[in-house]
């Protein structure tokens, strides 16, 4: 059993390691967040105090509402009132006899008094320097920033940084491809407000659904869903996974599924078979998928509003129906093609990256599932005219991934004037023509692979290969890049050994979220709880637990799960981040990191680095006996100290 003195050094070595060590904090920033303990000792919970917000109902786990109340509010407090509040408010449960658990919670307490009142005053500070900044803006003639934006910041991504899973060296490159949709072109929100609106109505014209859903305002929301989630066939629930197929979270209509009703469908256990997770569920993976997934919850929230009785199954098949004839129509094609400025991300910069990759000696490669007239709209917007000569070869309505795993589909040739698909027999591609279909082992044999190679270690029978329409595709010296990891990556990496990467949008705008004083403060609390709890396991020793025990665990447990919540509000969407499933990786991160060698949130991030540079992947701690400090289960104060101080 601990001592007194080393209950309160190893609480506080949480503090110091948080402040030093945690990736949460890439900004020196800690947030104000107001703390409130529930007078039942059964359900004690530390959570967010709102002012002028109904709580009552918190199942739908939106994002908080009324800011410009809660603003007032602490407008009208100065720093020391906030601090005085801050000290009433926050309490931890307490052990019903043992004191010693009793003393690490007071411990932790303390701490957790610390770590706020400097994040009110932190965050006073933050906020006279933002008003002095909105001031400066105005008085420039300029309007008002936005929560999320800086005075020098331009639509494209500000982090400008390419981030590596795997060894990765650009010099050895010699050939780069690329996808078009939401790699090369990033689309606004209005497309995907456009794809639904389609739908919708395709599902009532053609599926005959209530007219009055046309009525009800149904619209996309861009904060409903993200990407990476599954649509359950037989619930219409939308489901977040883990990397270990479990379900995580998950949403029928716009009311989150309780745990309980969780464990009832899938076994007790959260998680299909294989056999039934195929049958099942349907992957939401890219960002069009974003449109379907908002469409399915309203649908399922309007049948449940109204009262209508409906079969899930079949209002999910109806709509995957009209989403998928919306593609295929090129109705939002057209739309969007007469009206790039609307449509369409400017990105100034990605010009100067595609020079750059050219002027060097790569081959660029262009192959796209979209069609030649769209995409000529789109990259004559983008680029020019005379875009098509930036690229060794064009490839429109690829087919991806069937363009990866057939092994004889021909080239055909695409007419630039007119789009007609021609009938000759393409044997060689010419630079500035169009080509569709076909597939990588024709691609092998329709290149002139013949080049200045910056590698002197090919054999003869490798440039033999380049020269004769060998297997020089299937190398590691390709990167492709995309943004949809299963029609894009994955059949490049598995069965071709290519270098991936992919355009992940997400990873910047949560690096702004998380960066964020709130999200910052509920990373901090929920670190130190958990070492709380891994503290007081440790006071109990091997033995047999209390009823009191468990019942002090369960309430510190709701307090963690109650901060998780917070940080998925926080991140302004139901399910959290894209990249966790609750506090494990998600399934679309596992992937993520299994098949893509490289990701960023732009393709304009690629113009940051030298085309020598090498991608060095951080140290992947999977397992916890691998991770630093793993001999001991809690910080141990003391020897933080002497290594921090030392050092």
């Amino acid at each position: 059993v601990m001592s007194s003195s080393n209950i309160g050094i190893s609480v506080f070595a949480a503090f110091l390691i948080l402040s030093s060590n945690s990736n949460a904090f890439v900004h020196p920033r800690v947030g104000r967040n107001f703390l409130e303990a529930s007078s039942s000792s059964h359900n004690h919970r530390i959570k967010p105090r709102l002012y002028d917000v109904d709580t009552s109902d918190s199942s739908t786990g939106t994002a908080l509402e009324n800011n410009e109340n809660e603003e007032n509010y602490l407008m009208n407090k100065n720093v020391e009132d906030l601090k005085d509040d801050l000290n009433e408010d926050i309490c931890l449960p307490r052990h019903a006899s043992n004191e010693g658990v009793n003393e690490i919670l007071s411990a932790t307490e303390s701490t957790l008094r610390i770590l706020n009142e400097q994040s009110i005053s932190l965050q006073d500070e933050l906020d006279k320097e933002q008003v002095n900044i909105e001031e400066e803006y105005l008085n420039n003639g300029e309007d008002k920033l936005n929560d999320n934006e800086a005075p020098d910041e331009s639509r494209e991504s500000s982090t400008g940084r390419v981030y590596s899973n795997s060894y990765v060296d650009l010099e050895r490159v010699d050939t780069v491809g690329f996808d078009y949709d939401y790699t090369l072109v990033t689309y606004t929100d209005e497309l995907l407000e456009l794809i639904y609106d389609m739908a919708l109505n395709r599902l009532v014209q053609e599926k005959q659904y209530p007219i009055e859903m046309l009525d009800e305002n149904m619209k996309f929301d861009p904060k409903y869903s993200i990407r990476g989630l599954a649509v359950d066939r037989q619930t219409a629930w939308i489901c977040h996974l883990s990397y270990t197929h479990k379900v995580a979270v998950a949403w029928e209509g716009r009311e989150k599924v309780s745990r309980q009703r969780l464990m009832e469908e899938y076994s007790g256990k959260r998680a299909l078979s294989p056999k039934h997770r195929k049958k099942r569920l349907k992957p939401l993976n890219d960002l069009f998928s974003m449109a379907e997934c908002c469409l399915i919850a309203d649908t399922v929230q309007f049948f449940k509003d109204k009262n209508i009785p409906f079969c899930a199954r079949n209002a999910v098949d109806d709509i995957l129906s009209v989403i998928g004839s919306t593609h295929i129509s090129g109705d939002f094609h057209r739309i969007a093609a007469a009206n790039p400025g609307k449509y369409f991300e400017p990105k100034p910069s990605l010009r100067g990256v595609l020079e750059k990759l050219k002027k060097s000696g790569k081959r660029l490669i262009f192959v796209s599932n979209s069609p030649f007239w769209y995409v000529d709209a789109g990259m004559k917007y983008m680029f020019g005219e005379e875009w098509r000569n930036m690229w060794d070869v064009v490839i429109v309505s690829a087919g991806k991934p069937r363009f990866y795993t057939d092994n004889s589909r021909p080239f055909r040739e695409v007419s630039k004037s007119s789009g007609r698909i021609k009938f000759k027999n393409i044997e060689r591609f010419v630079p500035g023509d169009v080509y569709t279909e076909g597939c990588l082992r024709e691609l092998t044999k329709c290149i002139d692979w013949y080049f200045a190679s910056n590698d002197d270690t090919l054999s003869e029978n490798d440039l033999k290969a380049q020269t004769t329409g060998g297997s020089s595709l299937a190398s590691p010296n390709v990167l492709y890049i995309g943004d949809s990891l299963f029609a894009d990556l994955v059949d490049a990496k598995r069965e071709f050994g290519w270098t991936t990467a992919a355009v992940i949008p997400e990873v910047d705008y949560e690096l702004k979220m998380q960066s964020k004083p709130k999200f910052i403060l509920a990373q901090q609390t929920i670190a130190l709880l958990l070492n709380a709890l891994r503290m007081i396991q440790q006071d109990l020793g091997s033995g047999e637990r209390t009823k009191e025990d468990l019942e002090l665990m369960d309430a510190l447990e709701r307090m963690v799960s109650g901060w998780r919540d917070e940080q998925a509000n926080l991140l302004e969407n139901p399910f959290g981040s894209v990249f966790r499933a609750r506090h494990t990786p998600s399934l679309f991160a596992h992937s993520l990191r299994r098949y893509c060698d490289l990701y960023m949130s732009d393709v304009a991030a690629l113009g940051n680095y030298s085309l020598q540079h090498r991608f060095y992947p951080h140290d992947a701690k999977i397992l916890s006996h691998e991770a630093a400090g793993a001999e001991s289960e809690c910080w141990d104060m003391e020897g933080i100290i002497t290594t921090k101080f030392d050092s």
